[in-house]
């Protein structure tokens, strides 16, 4: 992706003379956006192929597979993991229940809340995805030595720890 630009440090003004109104990200180098082209292209891909493959888009394999991990948990629980809004989440819910993917229960505890978990549909649909969600991470980084990857995944996982600094009201930068 290289832009070919001299300048490599990320909100570095380019160019003699070049103030805050001069200001350009390098997209080779900026974090956020590298973060997000990755994510895009990966999930559109995804989405395409498991679609293609098995009737169902990457926003219903995500919420899959997090049932396949935590079964019998509630829709804010999705949320939180995910990182998705409520509305999709509700949505996507009740299209995999349409189809006998997911089942629902009140909790126990609270009548209000509903529990979800894979069907027995759901968990054969979810094992014939999984092959293919698995191949398709090798495939993405096989680029990398089996250090790099661990230190890939050591860094990602820091990051994602550290999403509160630019997530919540404190966290938030000051304009200038």
């Amino acid at each position: 992706m290289t832009s070919g630009r001299a300048g490599h440090a990320a909100g570095r003004a380019e160019g003699p003379g070049a103030g805050e109104a001069g200001r350009r990200l390098d997209l080779d180098r900026y974090v956020p956006a590298l973060l997000t082209f990755v994510a895009n292209k990966l999930s559109h891909s995804a989405s395409a192929t498991y679609q293609r493959r098995f009737g169902v888009n990457v926003t219903e394999w995500r919420i899959m597979s997090l049932l396949a991990i935590e079964p019998g948990i509630a829709a804010a629980r999705i949320c939180q993991v995910i990182g998705f809004d409520k509305g999709p989440v509700s949505r996507t819910l009740a299209s995999l229940e349409r189809r006998g993917l997911v089942a629902t229960q009140e909790d126990p505890g609270d009548a209000r809340r509903r529990l979800i978990r894979l069907a027995e549909q759901g968990e054969r649909l979810h094992d014939e995805i999984i092959l293919v969600a698995l191949d398709r991470e090798q495939r993405l980084l096989a680029c990398l030595t089996p250090e790099q990857r661990e230190t890939l995944i050591d860094l990602l996982n820091r990051v994602h720890a550290n999403l509160p600094a630019v997530t919540t009201p404190s966290g938030s930068g000051t304009r200038r």
